[in-house]
């Protein structure tokens, strides 16, 4: 894990000294309510950090940047089952030499059919020739009809707020401003999260326990009672976990779910970086 570290802030250097574009890809996958379908609703979530762009001059103090960016999630045999391009464009800046450039995201919800899949991300600066970065994740998508399970946990760089949007950028009846990469900076006090329940027990109380645990062992955990789960509907779980005086690093943060006698029904985790000598890149919200 360390050398994952290592790499990560290797890679983040790299990216504001040589001014090479920075595509952070977060992909979680959720249950798809239509259930005559086997398979899954997988959200793509693309962020471009806007440091990593080039600025043309437009007009008088006005300098403009261009990211194209390209999804695809292809089947196991290498054929498309969804592809996208898109060209994304930060505000505009009066002032190329600021320190702090606003990032762009993009996010694209797809419903996929159980089965093997790679999710590939090429972003392509418009106004740097030969300058291309590629992301891959495979991706496996299995459906459950019987015993409870917990979808992808989605970080959160902010709590997750009540909306009646329906948009990409809300699920659950709740807006979420997502931490792009699960990536928390300087300034950050606590993480926040989303995940759902699906066909959780009825008429029980369940436990929901939070970790964030590093190679060392465990560094901060909660727990809460959830009284009764949603019937016929996915549960929302959501919440936050003070950082504390947690040092930067990798971590990883755990969701279980126990039943009145502290068996596991059960569980879900993810990777969260703490990096406290930068700022996080912001994620869009709408």
């Amino acid at each position: 894990m360390r050398l994952l570290l290592s790499f990560f802030f290797a890679l983040l250097a790299a990216t504001v000294q040589a001014a090479a574009p920075q595509l952070l890809l977060d992909v979680a996958h959720f249950r798809n309510e239509d259930r005559v379908v086997k398979g899954s609703v997988v959200e793509l979530y693309a962020t471009v950090p806007g440091t990593g762009l080039t600025y043309l001059r437009r007009a008088p103090k006005t300098f403009q940047a261009a990211a194209v960016l390209t999804l695809e999630i292809l089947k196991a045999d290498g054929q498309p089952a969804y592809q996208e391009t898109v060209t994304l464009k930060p505000p505009v800046l009066s002032d190329t030499t600021a320190a702090i450039k606003n990032p762009v995201s993009f996010q694209k919800r797809v419903a996929l059919p159980d089965g093997q899949y790679t999710v590939r991300a090429r972003l392509r600066d418009q106004y740097k020739a030969g300058s291309e970065t590629t992301v891959d994740r495979l991706l496996t998508l299995q459906t459950k009809d019987k015993e409870a399970f917990l979808s992808d946990i989605v970080l959160l760089a902010r709590p997750a707020a009540k909306s009646s949007a329906q948009d990409n950028f809300a699920r659950g009846g709740l807006r979420l401003s997502r931490a792009p990469g699960g990536y928390y900076g300087r300034g950050t006090a606590q993480i926040f999260f989303y995940a759902e329940l699906y066909q959780a027990p009825a008429g029980q109380p369940l436990n929901v326990r939070y970790r964030i645990a590093s190679d060392e062992g465990g560094a901060a955990e909660a727990e809460t009672t959830l009284d009764q789960a949603a019937q016929g509907k996915p549960t929302t779980i959501v919440g936050e976990l003070p950082l504390g005086p947690l040092p930067s690093g990798q971590y990883i943060f755990t969701i279980e779910i126990r039943n009145a006698k502290n068996q596991l029904l059960t569980t879900q985790s993810t990777v969260l970086t703490r990096y406290m000598e930068d700022y996080a890149p912001a994620g869009a919200t709408n």
